[in-house]
């Protein structure tokens, strides 16, 4: 079955923003690239951005990946209030959607507070504080 790992791009702090989440979910990074490590070709990267990331990839659970990179300042910079979309995380257990909802919400703006719905999970949604957009449920009938 195909399986979807988020891949999310940031105006240059996704190095920062990726050692926050790993904060939060633990682990380690399956994979660091930087700009300098990558030839461009015609796309030549300034001094200023050779240790911004090109990509990133941090392992969550057993078949997930959290992926991302910064912008090269050559495609411009992208208003990160202006995506709806949301990372989803499906929590093994209450007390997991709870550290995994304040962890990541510190800092941020949270939309709807963790708690029990109106369709029966335990649900919440906030903006972390890299703009990234964020649900975290934990089905209470499984």
């Amino acid at each position: 079955m195909a399986q979807i790992n988020p891949y999310i791009h940031f105006n240059g702090n996704a190095e920062e923003a990726f050692n926050f989440y790993k904060s939060v979910f633990g682990g380690e990074f399956a994979l660091i690239v930087r700009f300098k490590d990558m030839e461009m070709g015609e796309y030549p990267i300034s001094e200023k951005e050779a240790e911004k990331i090109i990509h990133i990839a941090l392992p969550i659970g057993t078949k997930s990946v959290l992926m991302g990179s910064d912008t090269p300042e050559f495609m411009g910079r992208h208003n990160e209030n202006e995506t709806r979309s949301k990372i989803s995380i499906s929590a093994e257990s209450k007390e997991e959607a709870d550290h995994i909802f304040n962890g990541l919400s510190a800092g941020g703006q949270v939309e709807m507070p963790i708690a029990d719905s109106p369709w029966g999970s335990y649900f919440g949604m906030f903006r972390d504080k890299y703009g990234i957009e964020w649900m975290v449920d934990f089905d209470t009938k499984k």
